[in-house]
């Protein structure tokens, strides 16, 4: 859809916000304005939050006359405080929000954001490029236990505890900069030696890195204040839509809307998480491990 980022479900978003001219929604992760753009479209009026000012600067460009026409706000800064952004922009009673937890195309494409295993770059891995906290500090800072601790929990890593010891033995010697040189400490923890394929490096990889980049973002605690913000700014009928793109986060989502259902505060639309289409797989592999739940406010 765009060179930003290819959102993900974007029928079943659209179909599930229940979008309707002239009612107000919030996309706390506006990214690359793909969900964004569509309620638009429909007649919405949108907050976009993001606080990656990468993502705000590409949405400004592409959707200056909804800025205009003040059909999109947009707001830098973390879903975490969700309810405070949305009151200072009159976003205070809201038909649906929408969590899209998944990182863009362009952060992960870039080098210099540090997010990839297939590029090299500095060990950043920060949406908020203001933020004091990297991966290559706690890559490098954190201790055997706590690196052991973070792998295991945030990444679901078997090998945590061989990869751990790795990057100690590694940066004993000289410390871990770049996305490259940590990709090759884990290789070394699965026993490889030399020049690793594409292929092997998304396997053994992808959790390592999940979990710095969990860890760099606190993107779980952060999901977890926002969701009971998110349902206190709903009118009622109004709907939270999430998606999710591993366990860690679709279990938190999921516990939450249960834990609203059981205090009568509305009802769960999705009995199980709606996936991608086998189809919309082919066309964007980002949309294989995603998950949407819905829920509905009384």
């Amino acid at each position: 859809m765009n060179d930003f980022h290819t959102p993900v479900l974007l029928k079943e978003v659209t179909a599930l916000l229940q979008v309707k001219a002239g009612k107000r929604y919030i996309d706390a992760t506006i990214g690359g304005r793909g969900h964004a753009r569509v309620i638009l479209s429909l007649g919405g009026k949108v907050l976009g939050i993001d606080a990656d000012q990468d993502a705000l600067d590409y949405v400004q460009k592409h959707l200056e006359t909804k800025i205009k026409s003040q059909e999109l706000v947009l707001e830098k800064g973390n879903f975490r405080d969700l309810k405070k952004i949305a009151l200072s922009k009159n976003f205070d009673s809201v038909a649906g929000i929408l969590f899209d937890l998944g990182f863009s195309s362009f952060q992960i494409d870039s080098p210099e954001r540090g997010f990839s295993f297939l590029r090299e770059g500095p060990l950043d891995m920060r949406m908020d490029k203001s933020s004091s906290l990297t991966a290559e500090k706690l890559v490098n800072l954190l201790g055997k236990g706590e690196l052991y601790e973070l792998f295991n929990k945030l990444g679901q890593e078997h090998r945590a505890g061989a990869i751990s010891n790795s990057i100690i033995r590694a940066r004993r010697v000289k410390a871990i900069q770049t996305t490259a040189e940590l990709a090759q400490v884990v290789a070394r923890a699965y026993g490889y030696e030399g020049e690793v394929s594409d292929f092997v490096k998304n396997k053994i990889n992808q959790k390592v890195f999940q979990a710095l980049r969990i860890a760099v973002n606190n993107e779980l605690e952060n999901l977890q204040e926002a969701l009971p913000q998110a349902l206190e700014l709903l009118e009622g009928k109004g709907r939270i839509v999430v998606i999710s793109f591993h366990s860690l986060e679709d279990g938190i989502v999921k516990r939450l809307f249960k834990d609203f259902a059981k205090k009568n505060l509305g009802k769960i639309i999705t009995d199980k998480p709606i996936e991608a289409t086998d189809e919309e797989k082919g066309r964007n592999s980002r949309a294989k491990p995603a998950k949407l739940r819905v829920f509905e406010k009384n």
